[in-house]
């Protein structure tokens, strides 16, 4: 069967968007992701999405926001506004109804009613903007019945297939009511029909289950097409479970097959059964069909990684023959694994057209991020996953996903570095278990940007090989893919201009981190000039060379370029007036470098924590309690202290997104130096009975110290809070053999894969 010609559909592959927009209900709770992500009370985020080039967007006009208490109580004011808008700015809606949702609290996914209602809101949309062409009325329905009619995570929170089969089939029953409902305000009105598209492997023994799962993934799409009778193969499922035959033949009595099959598909769409679950971790255990066994991600468990979502498009185009668009391309990730996703779902796409595939587009999902979907959004714990804007500034901050979007757009090859580099899920380092040989080969592609951007990999020049930042950023950067050089002091002296133009000749670098430096504050005091060689000429010369040769400058300042005079945290824009001469020759730093690269990162940060070096204050205060000798801290120097893991990380997604300026970065907590040795013994479960806290004035410092030095953000706070960062700390020391394992990077969204284990 074939789509209606779409108003879309243009020669070259398009570019959509989609915004996130969640409203799911646990319990009596509702989680919205507008609400969350700002975007509800900001109408200058349409500006934004235009920015990137896109030609349509999947938006919200969702029943439970507009008419919670019925169509005669809607408020109509917030799409009266925000629908004129995008059009006006040139972007076609896809106006989605329910997303994820139950509609309003009167009702549910179990409720015959919901149908009829959801077909009147839809009819009363349709009418107040006649205009709109494209609709989801329900997001993902055999996902989002399998959440909570099977898996019992969302609301009604049901644990069987009689409540999975009931919750589907009113949400398809609502989708074709509402379609009808539309179109008979906009006859041509068209229906763009979403849902998670994935594949399940399996071993032997478990072959029959992953069948099931495959055969079932069809079946929300397959009914709208009416598809559905006795002779298909699912029958005695549906009827098995208490689903009586009219119900189901009511859809192919009256057929609503989608103009547009939208494929969401994500890193852990397509996933591994192993009876042998004591390979696999212990979350990844659960049973199916009554046995035992191990439900992960195919990439974190099979050697040779599956071909990604290009196979999938070939196999729902062959089934349907009905025009597809990607409807959500995501990945939960560090910045350069986020650009390497989209690259590789966007060249597969356009593989699947040279196919003869009817691809429409690729739309990058959550275009102002997503909360807390790695709990499956059960509960509000603030987990944040950027897209190509990234909320936790004052206003929406692109970031480097928005400009290969615009680059996509405007039918540029993507030009980032970074991805000449593989995403994670198709590294030797992948693995959570044992890699598992499959029995037939699957077909896999390299996916690593090559085709797009080439060959020639340039790295990050980091200096510092000799020092705990140095070889943090070294760390990271291979675990992360990164190609990096680390450099010494004979390799490239930042103070030497002859030197650093040597450096940049021979390694070609796309972005320089200066970690190096004097670091000695009580030294300074008698080694001024040494002081200011390392820490001023050699930040001067390394930014008028960046700045020559158009390379990124990222380098690294304190907070003792502050007085401590007030008492509430120094922010980027604070007036500097340093008490030593270490924080003379920052603030010097500061200044000489943003007016030699006006594109140069200066981070400002402040007393480091980490597992990599012996000689930080928390190391030293836990292994002195531990011992049961006595430690002493300073009780009125209050700082705000930094994880060095984490301020790596922060610090390569600001790098990779090419931002510039002041920014502070730590993880955000105001303590003093006795403070934080308390909290992190007691979170470590040491005695602190031995703990002597002293006045700074007992220590005879050289230098002065501002009593006050805590560092906050205006321009966003990206570091995790204080304790997560303390709690990750003492794992890593009480299991250093696991350090590369438990740095923390967000590499997955654990999404379906974490419900679907609970299946039985």
């Amino acid at each position: 069967m074939h789509a209606k010609p779409s108003l879309l559909h243009t020669a070259p592959l398009q570019l959509w968007g989609g915004l996130e927009c969640t409203v799911n209900r646990v319990q009596d709770e509702y989680f919205s992701q507008i609400d969350r992500n700002g975007h509800a009370q900001r109408s200058c985020d349409i500006e934004r999405f235009a920015s990137l080039g896109i030609q349509a967007i999947r938006y919200p006009v969702l029943w439970e926001r507009t008419a919670p208490n019925g169509l005669a109580a809607a408020d109509w004011s917030w799409p009266d506004q925000r629908l004129p808008a995008l059009r006006a700015a040139g972007i076609a809606p896809i106006v989605g109804l329910v997303h994820h949702g139950s509609g309003p609290a009167h009702t549910s996914l179990v409720d015959p009613a919901f149908a009829s209602g959801l077909a009147d809101y839809a009819g009363a949309v349709a009418q107040r903007y006649p205009w709109v062409t494209h609709y989801t009325p329900v997001n993902e329905p055999l996902t989002t019945a399998r959440f909570s009619g099977l898996y019992g995570l969302w609301y009604p929170h049901g644990r069987s297939n009689a409540l999975f089969l009931r919750a589907l089939l009113v949400q398809c029953k609502a989708i074709v009511l509402s379609m009808q409902a539309i179109r008979k305000v906009n006859p041509h009105a068209m229906l763009v029909q979403t849902d998670d598209l994935g594949k399940t492997y399996s071993t032997h023994e478990l072959r029959d289950v992953a069948e099931f799962y495959n055969e079932r993934r069809w079946l929300a799409w397959d009914l709208l097409c009416g598809m559905v009778g006795p002779d298909y193969g699912l029958w005695p499922y549906l009827t098995a479970s208490g689903i009586a035959p009219t119900e189901i033949l009511w859809f192919r009595d009256n057929p609503c097959p989608p103009d547009i099959i939208g494929v969401n598909y994500y890193v852990t769409s397509e996933r591994w059964l192993d009876h042998r679950a004591e390979r696999y971790p212990e979350h990844f255990r659960g049973s199916a069909d009554g046995r035992a066994c191990a439900d992960i991600e195919t990439s974190r468990a099979l050697a040779t990684p599956t071909a990604g979502i290009g196979p999938l498009l070939d196999e729902i185009w062959d089934r349907y023959r009905i025009p597809l668009a990607v409807t959500e391309a995501h990945i939960d990730a560090n910045r350069e694994d986020q650009l390497r996703w989209l690259l590789e779902i966007w060249e597969a796409g356009q593989q699947a057209r040279r196919n003869g595939v009817d691809v429409l587009a690729v739309t990058v999902w959550a275009l102002l991020g997503s909360f807390d979907w790695n709990s499956l959004v059960t509960a509000a714990k603030g987990y944040y996953e950027p897209g190509p804007f990234d909320v936790r500034s004052p206003l929406p901050r692109p970031t480097a996903l928005a400009g290969m979007m615009r680059e996509l757009a405007c039918g540029q090859a993507p030009s980032h570095p970074v991805l000449r580099g593989q995403g994670w899920w198709r590294r030797a380092g992948r693995f959570l278990c044992p890699p598992v040989a499959t029995a037939e080969a699957l077909t896999s592609i390299s996916a690593d940007g090559h085709l797009t951007v080439g060959t020639a990999v340039a790295p990050i020049l980091i200096t510092g090989a000799t020092g705990t930042l140095g070889r943090a950023f070294a760390r990271i950067c291979h675990k992360r893919n990164l190609a990096y050089r680390l450099l010494s002091r004979k390799d490239m002296d930042i103070a030497d201009q002859d030197s650093v133009e040597q450096a940049l000749a021979k390694y070609q670098p796309w972005a320089i981190i200066n970690a190096s430096g004097y670091v000695r504050v009580d030294d300074a005091e008698r080694d001024i000039e040494r002081c200011f060689r390392e820490n001023v000429q050699g930040p001067a010369v390394l930014a008028s060379a960046c700045a020559r040769h158009g390379v990124h400058l990222t380098t690294f300042s304190s907070d003792l370029v502050f007085d401590g005079q007030q008492l509430s945290p120094y922010h980027e824009d604070d007036t500097v007036s340093p008490l030593n001469i270490y924080g003379h020759s920052k603030a010097a730093a500061e200044q000489i470098v943003l007016d030699q690269h006006a594109g140069a990162l200066v981070v400002r940060t402040s007393s480091f924590f980490g597992p990599w070096d012996n000689y930080n204050f928390l190391t030293q205060v836990l292994n002195t309690l531990a011992r049961g000798a006595p430690y002493t801290a300073a009780s009125d120097l209050t700082v705000s202290p930094t994880y060095v893991p984490d301020l790596v990380h922060a610090c390569l997604d600001l790098i990779i997104d090419r931002e510039a300026g002041v920014w502070h970065l730590t993880n955000g907590t105001a303590l003093t130096w006795v403070e934080l040795a308390g909290k992190a013994a007691l979170l470590a479960d040491i005695d602190t009975s031995r703990l002597e806290e002293r006045r700074a004035a007992d220590f005879h410092f050289q230098a002065r110290r501002p009593y006050y030095s805590a560092l906050g953000s205006k321009r966003g706070i990206l570091l995790p809070p204080l304790d997560n960062a303390i709690a990750r700390f003492i794992d890593l020391r009480a299991a250093p053999e696991e350090v590369a394992e438990l740095l923390h990077t967000a590499e997955t969204r654990q999404g379906a894969g974490t419900a679907q284990r609970q299946v039985g």
